[in-house]
């Protein structure tokens, strides 16, 4: 996997300790029991066969390896799909700039995560934590050790409109906090793969115009 890339610190407070909270707290679109249910079978999957396939690359598949190391998961639930995810999003659209919900969880031997969406007001962001390195993704693309969050911007069809929508993508642990283990470097590039993967999939699910300004790979470059 190509993801050992030099760093440099990055320090200030956070667009999203705002954000990071609501999509932990808030989402609650799609995912719920159909997960639960998922969570409970005994079929294992591959990465890429998650969240309704499509949404996980290749590269992200072995990302998710770094951040869980898996390489099987429990079989997505049915409605845990980006498409489905792409449908809520845009009903929420219609009727307001903001609102959040899940797109999938995934869960391993020993780790769950959480993809959530987020519909923002606005592009404008505040400064990170100190505990997250900016990257040139999107509107603004943030990454830990223990979480990562894209934003961009998506003028759909599927989006009524003059101004486009600002949409984030998060990827955070599920379950009780614990102390991230690994190389710190390798985590965060794990994290800001599975992140665009997944933001990626849901503007071209969206028909997003240029796929909202997101590569065909991810920058793992701090900005």
């Amino acid at each position: 996997m190509k993801m050992v890339i030099s760093r440099r610190a990055v320090r200030g407070g956070f667009l999203g300790v705002a954000m990071a909270g609501s999509l932990i707290l808030g989402g609650t679109g799609c995912g719920g029991g159909d997960d639960e249910a998922a969570k409970d079978t005994d079929t294992a999957v591959a990465g890429t066969q998650l969240c309704g396939g499509g949404a996980v690359s290749a590269d992200a598949a072995d990302a998710l390896k770094v951040i869980t190391g898996s390489s099987r998961f429990e079989a997505s639930g049915a409605k845990s799909t980006v498409a489905n995810a792409a449908g809520e999003l845009s009903e929420g659209f219609t009727s307001s700039t903001t609102g959040d919900g899940d797109v999938c969880r995934i869960y391993a031997p020993d780790d769950e995560l959480r993809i959530t969406w987020q519909l923002s007001g606005s592009s404008a962001t505040d400064d990170p934590a100190s505990k997250f390195t900016v990257l040139k993704m999107g509107e603004r693309a943030l990454t830990a050790t223990d979480g990562a969050y894209l934003r961009f911007a998506c003028r759909s069809g599927k989006l009524p409109g003059s101004e486009p929508a600002h949409i984030d993508i998060g990827v955070e642990r599920g379950g009780m906090p614990t102390e991230p283990e690994g190389d710190p470097d390798a985590l965060k590039d794990a994290y800001a793969t599975v992140a665009h993967s997944f933001s990626l999939a849901m503007a071209k699910e969206l028909g997003c115009e240029n796929d909202g300004g997101l590569e065909a790979m991810p920058s793992l470059d701090p900005a």
